[in-house]
């Protein structure tokens, strides 16, 4: 495997900045992809005089693999595999990190993460076509480097059949330990974390994870990276406040999408590039960013607004921005999460023109699910919409405009059971009959869940009114049951859960709390 001349040259810019040495350690392997590996080092390794390729001396008959060496010393990661197409990012960020030089964890979440019980070893399975894979090993490399006790092997599955049946894996990424799953499927890094501490635990001879800490207080803080909070944080640095914004990840929900085509203006791009280009607006102006946190507690006191972190750490602020979002409700069946953005999806808008002249299914007879159908069936070939109750839910008008479309069928009494594909994918749905409990398989290309969003508002059940849905109830400017508390996006009442939407909401909702908090003073 040979990189070519513009990846080359671009090597060479990302490398520049290394001052330690990275070695590329390969075992001495007989398979017949050995040289397509060893070019790729060894094409990797002339980008940059401090990176070199050598032999470990291991002579082997099996896959080729790899190992990292920094300035002498083994850095924990291993691939078993050649690190091509998706996951040649995880090469290179692996060699950027091992010398400090990518984008590392704040120092509160490098300590939790130095906090994990040591040694801990595992195995991450993916795939080179998966788009979610490199996500899972990136962050866990990242672990890897900055923990110091930590091994950890990232695994080609096409290379290691017999290990995807022994453990019979059947969704990537995949994460294990010794013989038991951590985790398969996207993941924050937050979720993550926990999970690797809930497996090897914490080393209580450290300082608890839980250190208390006050970062200080702020004119305005938005809880909410995605559309809304970004653009809340951007408007309300720009009228000259003091502004911190606390998220899990800056992009959000929208770091899940991978085709957006009704961003006016934008004729195209794809949710990690649109949460890159949120970053870097964010970061272009002084707001403080609190990346991988949650907010556990909020509550008004003494007219200021106190926050707790679930890391430990607290600040207040004159005004607070709640921008947290929704999440799409899941089925919750296998396949669902293996398969989002390869056939599973959760907004017809978003992404029903990615399945032209293509059969799928829409889960879900209330509004959302019939709407969607409708929308749908003026896209693809077919439309097949599953409900789970022996009539449909949506409003009477709705179901008699779907009834009215040669394109749709419906199918009533219907329990879902599996959304099954051949690896890179959605194939088939198979559903339960609940009148003939019989299981019956349908073959198709898509299937768009619609069986309603869950606003992320868990930590404000007792803080602020909620709708009976769990949304924030706001009035037309973003306000909400409590002064100086505004809310924006998805996560509110406000009609139809957009990206654009949502943009306009933040930008809306922070001139009203510069107006309301800095100008009027109530």
């Amino acid at each position: 495997m040979k990189l070519d001349q513009n990846i080359l040259e671009q090597l060479k810019n990302v490398f520049a900045p290394l001052n330690g040495e990275i070695a590329l350690i390969y075992d001495e392997s007989s398979h017949a992809d050995q040289e397509d590996l060893i070019g790729l080092l060894q094409d990797v390794a002339s980008t940059h005089p401090q990176i070199k390729t050598q032999s470990s001396g291991q002579k082997t008959t099996t896959p080729p693999s790899f190992k990292i060496h920094y300035n002498g010393n083994p850095n924990g990661i291993i691939f078993r595999g050649i690190p091509g197409g998706h996951e040649f990012s995880s090469l290179v960020l692996a060699i950027l990190n091992s010398d400090k030089k990518g984008k590392l964890p704040d120092d509160f979440l490098i300590k939790r993460i130095q906090k994990l019980k040591g040694p801990i070893h595992v195995r991450t399975y993916m795939s080179l076509d998966c788009e979610n894979c490199p996500d899972v090993v990136q962050q866990l490399n990242q672990i890897t480097i900055l923990h110091g006790n930590f091994k950890h092997e990232i695994i080609d599955g096409a290379h290691h059949q017999e290990e995807i049946q022994k453990y019979n894996i059947q969704g990537v990424p995949c994460v294990m330990t010794n013989d038991q799953l951590i985790h398969s499927g996207r993941i924050q890094l937050l979720d993550l974390l926990t999970k690797l501490e809930d497996t090897f635990g914490v080393d209580k001879t450290k300082a608890s994870s839980q250190e208390k800490k006050n970062i200080g207080h702020f004119d305005v803080v938005v809880i909410g990276g995605g559309p809304a909070g970004s653009s809340a944080a951007i408007y309300s640095v720009r009228k000259g406040l003091s502004t911190a914004i606390i998220t899990e990840k800056i992009g959000g929900q929208v770091q899940e999408t991978k085709g957006i085509e009704n961003l006016i203006g934008t004729i195209y791009t794809e949710g990690p590039a649109l949460s890159d280009a949120l970053q870097k607006h964010i970061s272009s102006y002084p707001v403080q960013i609190l990346e991988n946190r949650r907010v556990f507690n909020l509550r008004k006191e003494n007219h200021k607004i106190h926050m707790e972190l679930e890391s430990g750490e607290t600040l207040t602020a004159q005004a607070t921005i709640i921008a947290t979002g929704a999440k799409w409700r899941e089925l919750g069946i296998h396949g669902e999460k293996e398969y989002i953005g390869r056939g599973v999806a959760f907004c017809p808008h978003c992404d029903g023109p990615f399945y032209k002249n293509k059969k799928v299914a829409v889960i879900g007879g209330g509004n959302s699910g019939v709407e969607a159908a409708i929308d749908l069936a003026g896209v693809v070939k077919e439309v097949i919409l599953f409900e789970y109750n022996d009539t449909l839910k949506a409003d009477a008008v709705l179901v008699k405009k779907l009834k009215s479309l040669s394109n749709v069928s419906v199918i009533t009494s219907a329990a879902t059971k599996e959304i099954l594909g051949d690896g890179q994918k959605v194939t088939t749905l198979q559903y339960l009959d609940r009148k003939t409990e019989k299981k019956i398989d349908v073959p198709l290309d898509g299937v768009f869940v619609q069986i309603g969003l869950v606003p992320n508002t868990q930590f404000l059940k007792d803080t602020l009114k909620l709708s009976k849905f769990g949304e924030i109830i706001t009035d037309e400017k973003g306000r909400t049951s409590v002064p100086g508390i505004y809310a924006a996006g998805d996560v509110t009442t406000t009609p139809y859960k957009q990206i654009i939407i949502a943009m306009g909401e933040g930008a809306k909702t922070a001139l009203a709390a510069y107006e309301d908090q800095f100008i009027k003073g109530t």
